[in-house]
């Protein structure tokens, strides 16, 4: 795993990483991380991106571990910060992976960069706030959905309710989450306690941006996207993975019933295969 800096023309500075082949006929995936993590590629996955030939790259999104804040940030930033960090490498086309919080910015790449994104993956991700005829909080578990309706009252408030509310609730995740984090999905231990060693700052803008207008339209998106969603999970309901496959053109959904919000990553392997066989120019 190779890891950098990169800085950028307003002095904020990006810390990337890179790992797997760079040669010719690899592929290179942006992984796109979850609130709250940091953006190493996901470890469980490497062996699978191997054998389908593969280069993972990610970076810690502004505010997460060696990437200063971006004030004011929304999803649609993602797409720049993705392209600086190609142009840096000399990467002109890839694909785009994200989990959770990730999948929203994996979208915004795949909608605002047409010509270097071939085809975009996202598992248990949001719908935008603002989706007509979807009741955006129904489904959610009472506490995620506070730390949610607290962002929605500025960065002011969302920094209040982290402060008041430190501790986890466990029960947002299912028994087969629990299960996914006991093996080889453990792996988040080593993302999470970076992601929020200086304080939840990144966490708090993440959140805000999830609840603000996106800066883009999901109708615009036309490269291929496969929506992967859980029909247990208590973070993200899969009603939001619903509604992302009837206005993402071109969208394929896979819905796992059994699945909650980690546990989905269990299908992960598929749709890098999946992601393989459409990136395509």
């Amino acid at each position: 795993m190779i890891e950098a800096d990169l800085v950028l023309d307003d002095g904020r500075t990006l810390h990337f990483y890179d790992q797997g082949p760079s040669d010719d006929g690899s592929l290179p995936v942006f992984w796109l991380h979850g609130t709250p993590n940091i953006g190493r590629p996901p470890e469980p996955l490497f062996a699978d991106a191997a054998r389908l030939g593969l280069r993972w790259l990610g970076y810690d999104r502004p505010g997460y571990g060696g990437s200063t804040p971006h004030e004011g940030r929304n999803v649609a930033s993602a797409a720049h910060d993705v392209v600086r960090i190609a142009d840096r490498l000399g990467i002109d086309r890839f694909a785009v992976m994200g989990h959770s919080g990730g999948g929203p910015h994996a979208l915004a790449c795949a909608a605002l960069l047409p010509e270097r994104v071939l085809a975009v993956a996202s598992m248990a991700g949001l719908a935008p706030f603002d989706a007509e005829g979807l009741d955006w909080f129904a489904g959610m578990r009472p506490s995620g959905a506070a730390g949610l309706r607290a962002a929605r009252a500025g960065r002011a408030a969302k920094a209040a309710h982290e402060a008041a509310h430190p501790e986890f609730d466990r029960a947002l995740f299912t028994e087969a989450d629990w299960v996914a984090l006991a093996g080889p999905w453990s792996w988040f231990d080593s993302v999470v306690g970076p992601a929020l060693i200086n304080g939840p700052g990144g966490l708090v803008d993440d959140d805000v941006a999830y609840v603000t207008p996106w800066g883009f339209d999901c109708g615009q998106i036309t490269r291929p996207v496969l929506l992967l969603h859980g029909g247990q999970d208590r973070m993200v309901p899969s009603s939001h993975g619903e509604w992302l496959a009837r206005h993402c053109p071109a969208a394929a959904l896979w819905l796992q019933p059994e699945d909650g919000h980690l546990s989905i990553l269990s299908a992960a392997p598929r749709a890098l295969a999946w992601l393989r066989e459409h990136a395509v120019p």
